[in-house]
């Protein structure tokens, strides 16, 4: 069979997976914290016909190497962890990371490793817990869930993370402070769906998560806005330019094949 058959055919794989990844990016352009991915290409090893010659000087000079490209492969799935545009809701709830880190969650209180989330938009439990949307806990500087006590009338967020407490005498206190993490690595995070990252061994050396705090200098965390979130960082201009790219590329490579296949139909009708 022709090797440029095989080539068409791993292009057409390569570009569905770009569609796939496009696909799946636009679906999620007002995605809460959401981070967009991209397919990078890379060739597959070729075949070498004949080697490389060296020079001999004064007698001959040399020659390169013959080699054929057997088609392309998929080199990585990027995702990419730049910021997403601020949306305003004037919900205390509400909450955007302006820089580096992560929110931690935890199914429960047993959960060994949390979870690492962008999305902010946290509620309040029955038990007066700070929960997310699926009603997972939000964890505090010390790594223990955030619980508002009940004689906490109004609060505020400050921009280190801290909850700052009306109480039912008036006062005025410091509560909990919500837990940041930083990670090393952020395309090494796993993603889990529900707008979560899981801890991996690439994300952080041997896959330690350490709990600090928003608004830290020390360690490179940014600082959290209350009544904002962040958004998806779909550009929908840039997907909209690769799906054309993809779409033609796909359509390139099923010509390739369609050209192979009629070489082949020749010289089967050799025979005849």
């Amino acid at each position: 069979m022709l090797r440029s058959m095989y080539s068409g055919v791993s292009g057409m794989r390569g570009f569905q997976t770009k569609l796939d990844v496009i696909g799946n990016n636009i679906a999620n352009v007002n995605t809460v914290g959401f981070k967009s991915g991209r397919v990078m290409f890379k060739d597959i090893m070729s075949q070498t016909m004949s080697g490389v010659t060296a020079p001999t000087e004064g007698e001959v000079g040399g020659v390169n190497a013959k080699q054929v490209g057997l088609g392309v492969s998929i080199g990585s799935i990027d995702t990419l962890h730049t910021a997403g545009s601020a949306q305003t809701t004037n919900n205390p709830l509400d909450m955007r990371i302006d820089g580096d880190g992560f929110f931690l969650v935890k199914l429960s209180q047993d959960q060994e490793t949390p979870y690492l989330t962008r999305a902010g938009d946290f509620h309040l439990d029955a038990a007066r817990n700070l929960v997310t949307s699926d009603g997972m806990l939000v964890l505090g500087a010390g790594g223990d869930p955030i619980t508002i006590e009940d004689t906490v009338t109004a609060f505020t967020i400050s921009q280190n993370g801290t909850i700052v407490q009306k109480n039912e005498d008036g006062t005025t206190s410091d509560g909990p402070q919500i837990g940041v993490a930083k990670v090393t690595n952020p395309e090494g995070l796993e993603k889990i769906g529900s707008n979560m990252y899981r801890m991996t061994l690439n994300a952080n050396a041997d896959g330690e998560l350490e709990v600090t705090t928003a608004n830290n200098a020390e360690a490179g965390t940014g600082a959290i806005i209350a009544g904002q979130l962040e958004m998806s960082n779909v550009d929908l201009t840039g997907e909209f330019t690769e799906m054309i790219v993809a779409q033609r590329g796909f359509q390139a490579n099923s010509r390739i094949i369609t050209t192979s296949d009629e070489v082949l139909q020749e010289v089967v009708n050799l025979k005849r």
